[in-house]
């Protein structure tokens, strides 16, 4: 009998536990490599790879139904938008029910993967001296755990603490302390509401452009729940549509002293908040515009305003960084790397990438279909086009996403949440008809390949 394929999966957090899960439905045989002690990944604030950016107080920024994997259900009496902490317990619940843990690898930090010297499968190292060999590979180690520090520094210098956003754990960082939260995603508005109920004073908010801020709640729903039946639309109007209905409900951002948005919505990602508006509003929470300078015990903005500050927290977001591949596999830049469908390498379909997207809305439901496209793959159900197919429709994609999020705002890789996941399915039938009309790429592992020779 033919041995079953082998694929690593690097990873045991969302996206490595439902490629786990997919592939062993397909029958494939699977090792998953975790850094850290449990499940859960970024979720799991405890977790000892120190690699989690989970705070004490957050929770879901997407509402359950929306956020939820359609094989596991979050529990009805949940509410709305759990916290952290639920989700990490949820996905724990995960691996345990579909029996995913006796695959993965705890304490097994990978230092490097790479094909063969024979060129047929992989090789993958970890920290401890160990190296196994598999047919395929798939990435799912996220691209949130690299904090960004603002580039180039700003000039001048800072007396007091500095702290970046990954960093942050609960309020008590801030007591009797003057604060200023550099950042305007979804991070900064929950620490600088943190920080008002702690903090020496009003908390200061700098960002040089402004987001649109949505309520978790518009007219009695999570917000996020007309989001499937406007899907059918084209963008251009979704965005209209909901952009009309938010200054109804909560005015614009900018008649809360916040900068002007830079793009409309559903082109830069929203910040969600029930309470950065109310904090604004109550003087507990003050906007600034972008930092100018550092000038000892204090900062001074773009407008010349100078206030003193003891400690700043730097919400400016993450590099995207896979250590253990080389540049061979992530080329000059892994923000820029192109992917079939974001998921497969143009150059070889044996390493194929769960995750490695920015989406509009939640990443769960994301990597679910995704890690059901690797499966159908590497399981053997599913073709790839031909190259060049592959290389026009990640060019097709690209130019259709640099139109509407721009250049300059990893074009590369994002994805629109429901056509994304409306297109995964789509595309794992095609490729299905490829595989049956033999005009597609099939995976042959390489424990196959040498009885074809």
């Amino acid at each position: 009998m033919t041995p079953p394929t082998r694929v690593a999966v690097i990873g045991a957090g969302a996206a490595g536990l439902a490629t786990t899960k997919s592939l062993l439905d397909a029958g494939v045989d699977v090792v998953t490599y975790e850094k850290g002690d449990r499940p859960g990944g970024l979720w799991a604030r405890d977790n000892s790879s120190g690699l989690s950016p989970a705070y004490a107080s957050l929770h879901l920024n997407t509402s359950k139904a929306r956020t939820q994997f359609a094989d596991f259900p979050m529990p009805a009496h949940w509410s709305d938008y759990p916290s952290a902490d639920r989700v990490a317990g949820y996905l724990a619940d995960y691996a345990e029910t579909f029996g995913l843990v006796p695959h993965l690898r705890f304490h097994r930090t990978v230092s490097s993967a790479e094909r063969s010297e024979s060129g047929e499968g992989w090789l993958v190292s970890t920290e401890d001296g160990r190296t196994d060999a598999y047919d395929a590979l798939v990435v799912a180690s996220g691209h949130n755990w690299d904090p960004r520090w603002p580039e180039p520094a700003y000039p001048g210098t800072f007396a007091g603490t500095q702290l970046h956003a990954h960093d942050y754990r609960s309020a008590e960082v801030f007591r009797g302390r003057r604060v200023l939260v550099v950042g305007m995603g979804n991070s900064a508005m929950d620490i600088a509401v943190d920080a008002s109920y702690t903090a020496s004073g009003p908390v200061l908010l700098s960002a040089r452009h402004g987001v649109h801020v949505i309520p978790k709640y518009l007219f009695g729903r999570p917000s996020d729940a007309t989001g499937g039946a406007l899907s059918v639309l084209p963008w251009r109007m979704r965005q209209r549509l909901a952009e009309r209905l938010l200054r109804l409900a909560v005015g614009t951002p900018q008649s809360y002293g916040l900068p002007a948005p830079r793009g409309g919505l559903f082109q830069n990602h929203p910040t969600i908040s029930d309470t950065i508006l109310h904090r604004l509003t109550h003087g507990e929470v003050v906007p600034r515009p972008g930092v100018d300078r550092l000038d000892g015990d204090a900062v001074v903005f773009t407008d010349g305003t100078r206030d003193e500050v003891d400690l700043i927290v730097w919400a400016t977001g993450y590099r995207v960084t896979v250590p253990f591949l080389t540049r061979r596999w992530l080329g000059e830049d892994p923000e820029r790397l192109p992917l079939y469908r974001r998921v497969f390498h143009l150059d070889d379909s044996s390493l194929a990438f769960v995750g490695l997207m920015q989406s509009t809305g939640a990443a769960l439901p994301v990597v679910e279909a995704q890690a059901k496209l690797v499966a159908a793959h590497f399981g053997g159900s599913y073709a790839l086009p031909r190259a060049a197919d592959q290389r026009r429709a990640v060019a097709r994609a690209l130019r259709d996403a640099t139109a509407r999020w721009g250049a300059d705002r990893r074009p590369m890789m994002r994805v629109d949440f429901d056509a994304y996941c409306a297109e995964l399915p789509r595309e794992t039938r095609a490729g299905r008809a490829r595989l049956r009309r033999g005009t597609g790429r099939p995976f042959i592992p390489a424990c196959r390949q040498e009885s074809l020779v």
